[in-house]
């Protein structure tokens, strides 16, 4: 039986593909039965699109008959109250990324989703994307032997971009580009790797706001990892690295200024050596056409998440941790210094 999904907020893209995917793929059992948005414009066009009924009224969306789960894809600004009424209506919650702008408004959607007792997970694609999930693996069987560095390059062209008309270039609705999207290779390596003990990191501004930043973040096994986010990047080719004291892992073609520019036809996405083997590993799972696909590959884990066949993809509390990496880097940046994970001022950025 198909779960009743309504769209809480179209602003972020993403759910777009959730939507397309949904309904090119009646196998995954998601009905998406209503939309709601702030923008009377955007609601139009997107209830449009799908061919569902919009609410310019939270209150009457929340109240749709049957509706069993949302999606919130609205202004990060915005989800903190977002989350707190579709809990406190009892509604299972798929949130985009980053959970929101600040510690304080994460502690409210910890605690919504607590008191509510509603199944919740972010919608953080990496931790879906098939590579990735082999990385973790590789990781997890130990054939690298003891980790001590790791490394993620990670972009956008946002130098193409008509930034000036995106919400997401908005300090009040989104913060900056550093928050929205270095946040996805910052819970990659907590995902992989688990929390951090402190960072250093330099922020600085090209051509937007905090478009450049370089963060590393050390572990009390002595593990460094590195963050490495450029978001004037039109082309690109290593993603990820991962160096082992019995071998090393590398991964190719897995952002968008690598995934969405020509490259050779039989090239390795994901491959790794070890000292036993003394050669090269080439993974079997392809790397996408283009980073749309690995967009939308996060439809199908959602509809598991909504169906129960599955657990989060990502709590609450992992999302306030990855925020609290995210924001502990502005400090470092500012304060020239190594920042503790536990550092209390991190609260105030």
């Amino acid at each position: 039986m198909a779960v009743k999904v309504g769209i809480l907020g179209f602003a972020h893209g993403h759910v777009n593909a959730y939507c397309a995917h949904w309904q090119q793929h009646p196998e995954d059992e998601i009905e998406i039965v209503a939309g709601w948005d702030h923008d009377p414009a955007r609601l139009a066009q997107q209830t449009g699109r799908y061919a569902i009924p919009g609410y310019a009224l939270l209150a009457d969306f929340l109240a749709h008959s049957g509706m069993q789960a949302v999606v919130i894809g609205g202004e990060t600004s915005l989800h903190a109250a977002l989350v707190e009424q579709a809990a406190a209506a009892g509604k299972a919650i798929a949130l985009q990324k980053p959970i929101s702008l600040t510690l304080a408004e994460a502690d409210r959607i910890v605690a919504a989703v607590e008191r509510y007792a509603v199944p919740f997970t972010m919608a953080w694609q990496m931790r879906v994307d098939p590579q990735n999930l082999q990385i973790k693996q590789v990781l997890e069987s130990g054939v690298l032997g003891k980790i001590s560095m790791m490394r993620r390059r990670h972009g956008l062209p946002a130098q193409l971009w008509d930034t000036a008309t995106m919400w997401h270039f908005d300090p009040v609705l989104n913060r900056d580009i550093w928050a929205d999207d270095s946040a996805h290779p910052i819970d990659f390596i907590q995902w992989l790797l688990g929390v951090p003990e402190s960072v250093t990191a330099e922020l600085w501004s090209h051509q937007l706001p905090n478009d450049h930043g370089v963060a590393l973040f050390r572990y009390a096994s002595g593990v460094m990892a590195e963050v490495s986010c450029s978001f004037t990047c039109l082309a690109a080719e290593n993603t990820t690295e991962i160096i082992g004291l019995n071998g090393s892992l590398v991964q190719n073609y897995g952002d968008v200024p690598s995934c969405n520019v020509p490259r050779p036809a039989d090239a390795p996405g994901l491959k790794w050596y070890t000292g036993e083997q003394k050669e090269w590993t080439i993974s079997d799972i392809p790397s996408p056409a283009g980073h749309g696909v690995r967009i939308a590959g996060l439809a199908g884990p959602l509809a598991d998440f909504f169906h129960g066949r599955r657990p989060p993809i990502s709590t609450a509390e992992e999302a306030r941790t990855s925020l609290r990496m995210t924001l502990a880097c502005y400090l470092s940046s500012q304060e020239g210094c190594r920042v503790r994970l536990d550092d209390p001022r991190i609260a105030a950025v």
